[in-house]
């Protein structure tokens, strides 16, 4: 037993029970209490981290495990940066993010040199390094935008890329003039360079996403994924740092590789997010602060000179980029401070910066003290950067993420045409199909509307048991656990009825469900492919229907292949259908191929123009569904493949679907697929129906008002005549 005075309480703390405890308490409490003063948490942990430091009360040394989980935290925030971006959104924006990139960069770098090399007297390569310091930002306040939810906006998405472009040739500075004072920078250094960088790139890019599909499609146990997906960002760190660039170069690329394959409404997307939030990002921010030293204030006038210029000089010259960026782009003044804010913070690239360039020595006084490029106050006004930028960056951002946030709500209010409260009901009856359907409803789910997801369990009362009873039990209690794991909740539904067909039909009509997911039942053939029970819900209720194949994980899939029979333009469901499948695609990042008509792909283009978002789409020209085969050579095995078909006595139905059970279960074997059934009017009414039904109706009002006035004219001959 271990008694309290044999602890060990000397300053800095060392017993690793205690440590820990303390940085948990601070991670705890120190953003309640800077929130109700209205400071952003971020700066509480800083400030928490400068008390605690070893220039505060020093309760805690910045050893090497607060540095560990520091870096930790770093690489998290990198790689969260990529793994949250809108990759369409990013693409389409990438010449912004190239001349946003290349502003935050020059201008730093350019004013930087001067103010150094004129206003405090370094030399040239002083001067060039520490504004190179300048030049990098770190996305210190990116967790504030994220917890308002505009990270896809294109002010965060441009600057991010830009963080990269400019951390990059940054690091490529540094790089250059450490080899200058050592005299060993040759044309064969930057080859080296170059061509470890470009191995670097292609393992990333290449190799990465080979090896992250196929542990996706092997392994579903939510801690082993999540383990590997930290496994993948570190090997990228430590294959970037190989390579000779900085780590969290690695981690933001790995993120954009597992973009793809981690869809944000996932569970696996919900622990991503929860670990590096609670844990490692506050980690890294009270690192941070434990490196400010606030006595430089009182060190004399030259720390303070020093301090007082680069201060200036990193947050005019960050600020005159941004705005230009916005003047040249035509973004709004909230976007162009979104981007200031973002932009302005200065942490860990900027520290290493100055910590090689302090760490140079290039001579000795006549006393025998090292000369170093870079000296002590520059160190200790650039801590105290650390500091000020990261409470102007937070300050920012926050102001700017509030009106973004409101800004994008009114937006997605203006537009949405849809259903205010929308339904859907995952039909739950294969245990082992559990996860796979309940990740397609959450894909489903509107972000913009109310939505309610069901989870209905039918048990037949003719055959029921008490086996039965306990399987549907656990069907549903796994539907709850997968949807919660996500931050989604299922209504579960069990039910007793003589047909478990008709058990699903009454609880779409109880309910007023507009969207059923069911799964297709394991011993299809060309005989019985859909199912008895499918086939009669479809025969019975005409909302949108989509019966699932799965075969792989929905993050698995590199493309959507769609074929649209002629006429799918006209039905009811078509817009409907239509943008679920968009926000589908946009959420998993896939591209979309449509086979269809000229008339219906024309369609499906205007449609997806005037959408909010942006999807990679093609489009090739398909109407002979006799030639229904051609499918089988087109599609991948990591294609999902959906098939929009229709009811009979439809516009778009066409008799050729008659032959689809065949097809699909001789040829589609081990394909994903959705046989999808659009909302339709009731049986017998399209709108061919309607419109002839209008047309006989208005020739018959028309035929007996033209009796009636000839009764009218009759009578009125003869008063006159009388």
């Amino acid at each position: 037993m271990t008694l309290l005075s044999s602890l060990d309480f000397s300053l800095p703390l060392q017993n690793p029970v205690i440590i820990f405890s303390l940085v948990l308490f601070i991670i705890l409490f120190a953003p309640i209490i800077f929130n109700k003063i209205k400071v952003p948490h971020i700066i509480g942990l800083i400030v928490a981290g400068v008390i605690v430091g070893p220039y505060g009360l020093n309760l805690l040394k910045r050893d090497s495990s607060i540095v560990l989980f520091g870096t930790v935290g770093l690489l998290y925030i990198m790689f969260l940066a990529g793994l949250e971006i809108d990759l369409a959104e990013f693409k389409k924006n990438r010449k912004r993010i190239l001349v946003f990139g290349l502003l935050t960069f020059i201008f730093p770098l350019v004013f930087g040199s001067l103010a150094s090399y004129y206003i405090l007297g370094y030399g040239f390569l002083s001067s060039l390094l520490l504004a190179s310091m300048f030049s990098t930002h770190t996305l210190v306040s990116y967790p504030i935008a994220s917890k308002y939810g505009v990270i896809r906006n294109r002010a965060v998405s441009m600057t991010v890329g830009g963080t990269m472009i400019t951390d990059i040739l940054a690091l490529l500075i540094l790089a250059g003039i450490a080899g200058m004072t050592k005299e060993d920078v040759s044309s064969a250094f930057w080859v080296q360079l170059g061509v470890s960088t470009l191995i670097f790139v292609a393992i990333v890019f290449a190799v990465f996403p080979i090896v992250i599909r196929w542990f996706f499609k092997r392994f579903d146990d939510s801690i082993s994924q999540y383990i590997f997906v930290l496994a993948m960002v570190f090997l990228a760190s430590f294959l970037a740092e190989a390579a000779g660039i900085e780590a969290i170069i690695g981690a933001f690329f790995s993120g954009l590789v597992l973009n793809k394959f981690v869809p944000h409404s996932s569970p696996l997307m919900n622990r991503i997010d929860f670990v590096g939030n609670a844990l490692f990002i506050p980690f890294f921010l009270i690192s941070v602060g434990m490196l400010v030293d606030v006595t430089v204030l009182v060190k004399g006038w030259g720390a303070l000179k020093v301090a007082g210029v680069i201060l200036v000089v990193a947050l005019a010259t960050k600020y005159l980029a941004a705005w230009l960026t916005q003047r040249i782009f035509k973004l709004t003044k909230t976007e162009g401070t979104m981007i200031f804010g973002l932009s302005s913070s200065h942490a860990a690239a900027t520290l290493a910066i100055i910590l090689v360039g302090y760490n140079i020595i290039t001579g000795e006084t006549a006393s025998g003290e090292p000369i170093r490029l870079l000296n002590e106050d520059v160190l200790n006004g650039t801590i105290l950067l650390i500091l000020v930028s990261c409470g102007v960056s937070s300050f920012v951002v926050e102001g700017a993420s509030k009106k973004l946030a409101l800004d994008q709500d009114q937006e997605e209010t203006n537009t949405a045409n849809e259903q205010v409260n929308e339904k859907i009901l995952v039909s739950l009856a294969y245990p082992d199909m559990v996860t796979q359907l309940v990740d397609f409803g959450i894909m489903l789910k509107s972000k913009k509307n109310d939505t309610s997801i069901y989870g209905l369990n039918v048990i037949d009362d003719e055959i029921a048991a008490s086996q039965h009873t306990g399987t549907s039990k656990k069907i549903i209690a796994k539907a709850i656990a997968h949807a919660a794991a996500s931050e989604n909740s299922i209504i579960p539904i069990t039910r007793y009825d003589s047909s478990i067909s008709n058990g699903i039909v009454y609880t779409i009509k109880e309910h007023s469900i507009g969207d059923i997911v069911i799964g297709m039942h394991k011993k299809a053939d060309q005989h019985t492919f859909l199912g008895t029970k499918a086939e009669n819900i479809i025969k019975k209720i005409y909302e949108t229907i989509y019966i699932y194949k799965p075969t792989q994980p929905l993050n698995t899939f590199k493309r959507i292949v769609v074929a649209m029979p002629p006429n799918a333009e006209t039905e009811p469901g078509f817009l409907h259908w239509l943008k679920k499948l968009m926000m589908i695609a946009k959420e998993a990042g896939i591209p979309v191929n449509f086979y269809g008509t000229l008339a219906t792909n024309d369609a499906v283009l205007k449609v997806i123009e005037r959408s909010i978002g942006v999807i990679k789409v093609k489009f090739t020209e398909f109407s002979n569904w006799d030639d229904f085969l051609i499918f089988s050579r087109e599609l991948k095995l990591n294609d999902l493949f959906i098939i929009v078909s229709s009811r009979k006595g439809h516009d778009s139905y066409v008799s050729q679907m008659n032959k689809l059970p065949y097809y699909l279960s001789n040829y589609f074997v081990e394909q994903s697929l959705i046989v999808l059934y659009p909302k339709q009017l009731e049986a017998g009414i399209n709108m061919g129906n309607i419109e002839q039904a209008d047309s006989h109706l208005i020739e018959t009002i028309t035929e007996q008002f033209g009796v009636i006035g000839k009764a009218g004219r009759f009578v009125r001959g003869l008063f006159k005549s009388k």
